[in-house]
């Protein structure tokens, strides 16, 4: 009950607009002392300490990504990708135009992370050319990297569809016709959704408005050449996934290599790092206050008795897994870190029945990431990240994001489920 109290008030608030970066160590620190924690102990050594390394792991990523995305803008890049996403798709569709480079950037390998910061500038300028609310831009990029590229088209290179190879010794491809199937209805019916609310926003003359400290003269910049533009990004994906650099290095590349294409331009680079940099600390930290939230939550003792709960709810491991999985990501704020969990609980169980024949683990890989995607809430890591960088809050974007994010691939889910119970991996 008192996690459960937590996360609705960690919710409650961060759908009002109140920073995460003081509401989650107030709330876990509630959240504790209810629990009978140590209140001072489990902020400095759980949720700081998830928080810490948090920051750790991700913070070069972060800044980097900003950086790239900041000079792709800067140096007319951004712009010249999106006039020529806006001539392949048209004008009117720049909901589709986005959601296919995100797409793209996804599944070449690129960090979630990264995607949102490069994506970002790309996208304004189709939006402003469509003429297209900017409330629906977190969940255009959300549909784009967060859902079905992330967890259930085959082949994919995200963290979500690498971890269940480990526990269910499978590779990558594992249950294609589950994922393709799930995919397609993620992606079809998180696009018809979005533009649906299009159509909506624009008949009651809701359109297009300029970011805030957004400065009028750099809509007037010129594109710059395309194949230029579309380098640093190829950079960026071809050292990432076939040369199989490490992402920071890929990063600094495709910083290295914007230099050298846009060298004329030499005399803004400093005021666009400057600025990537600094928008890179608040997402940064945002999403690390989310992540240290999640460590309380799974130190609390009631979350042992959740997780053997959501573990044992059905005799059918198909429907355990997904639900315990999509709960847990639900909870703790992290596709990842929700699978994590059920998998090191219960995977080996899970495998065990698969090799006598009871369930495929083709089957059980492929609804184990699916149902870790399908639990974006507000207080979503990745979620987080992305309002911070695009500077809206969730009274104004999360309605949209709930169902392309949440809802659609929770339907996705339950397809998937039964597709596998009648052996259709």
């Amino acid at each position: 009950m008192v996690i459960l109290l937590g996360l609705l008030l960690l919710m409650f608030f961060a759908y009002l607009g109140w920073s995460i970066i003081w509401v989650a160590p107030v709330v876990a620190t509630f959240v504790a002392y209810f629990s009978g924690l140590d209140v001072l102990p489990t902020y400095a050594d759980v949720y700081m300490g998830g928080f810490v390394d948090f920051a750790a792991k991700w913070f070069p990523i972060f800044l980097l990504g900003a950086i790239f995305g900041k000079l792709m803008e800067d140096t007319g890049a951004a712009k010249s990708l999106a006039q020529r996403i806006a001539k392949v798709f048209g004008s009117k569709r720049a909901i589709l135009g986005v959601l296919v480079a995100c797409a793209i950037l996804t599944y070449g390998g690129v960090s979630l992370f990264v995607v949102v910061f490069a994506i970002y500038p790309l996208a304004i300028a189709l939006f402003r050319e469509a003429n297209v609310s900017r409330n629906l831009l977190p969940a255009t990029i959300a549909l784009g990297a967060f859902t079905f590229t992330m967890t259930a088209i085959p082949g994919t290179p995200q963290i979500q569809n690498l971890i269940p190879t480990d526990t269910f010794k499978t590779n990558a491809m594992a249950g294609s016709i589950i994922g393709i199937v799930s995919g397609l209805m993620m992606a079809v019916g998180g696009y018809l959704w979005l533009a649906y609310r299009d159509k909506k926003l624009k008949a009651k003359g809701e359109g297009f408005t300029e970011p805030a400290g957004w400065k009028e003269e750099r809509n007037d910049k010129p594109a710059g050449n395309f194949v230029v533009a579309l380098l640093p990004l190829l950079v960026v994906v071809f050292t990432l996934n076939i040369l199989k650099w490490e992402p920071i290095i890929s990063l600094l590349t495709g910083i290295v290599s914007i230099f050298i294409l846009n060298a004329k331009q030499y005399k803004t680079f400093v005021s666009s790092v400057n600025e990537g940099a600094k928008g890179s600390v608040m997402a940064v930290i945002n999403t690390s206050a989310a992540v240290g939230f999640g460590s309380v939550i799974t130190a609390v003792p009631e979350f042992k008795d959740i997780t053997n709960l959501l573990l044992n709810v059905s005799n059918n491991p198909l429907v355990s897994e997904g639900l315990s999985v999509q709960v847990l990501a639900m909870i703790t704020g992290s596709a990842s870190g929700g699978m994590g969990i059920a998998l090191q609980a219960l995977g080996a169980t899970w495998y065990q029945l698969s090799q006598t024949g009871a369930v495929s683990a083709d089957a059980l890989h492929r609804i184990a990431s699916v149902a870790s995607g399908a639990s974006i809430l507000p207080h979503n890591g990745a979620l987080l990240t992305l309002l911070a960088v695009t500077g809206l809050r969730h009274k104004e974007t999360y309605k949209d994001v709930f169902v392309v994010a949440l809802i659609i691939p929770t339907l996705a889910l339950v397809v998937g489920i039964m597709l596998a119970a009648v052996g259709i991996v």
